[in-house]
């Protein structure tokens, strides 16, 4: 029951806790819908890139654990 009620005490402290370091106005820049359409663009092209790479990684650890297997196997069959 202790923790509980200091649980709550925490929550209602932080819950009322002000932004007293936080900047006076709203950071404005100005991006249109054509910046972020852009934006967009240029993550898909990351991404586009990044997929051949993780399916070749995971294709490696495959081989690799498939290598192991085997040498595994021929071990227990040869003793």
């Amino acid at each position: 029951m202790r923790a509980r009620t200091a649980a709550s005490t925490l929550a209602l402290v932080v819950g009322s806790v002000t932004s007293a370091l936080a900047a006076s106005g709203a950071r404005e820049d100005n991006s249109g819908v054509f910046a972020w359409i852009f934006l967009g663009f240029c993550a898909l092209i990351i991404v586009a890139q990044m997929l051949p790479a993780v399916l070749t990684m995971l294709g490696m650890a495959k081989g690799v654990r498939e290598s192991f297997s085997h040498k595994a196997k021929a071990e227990v069959k040869s003793h």
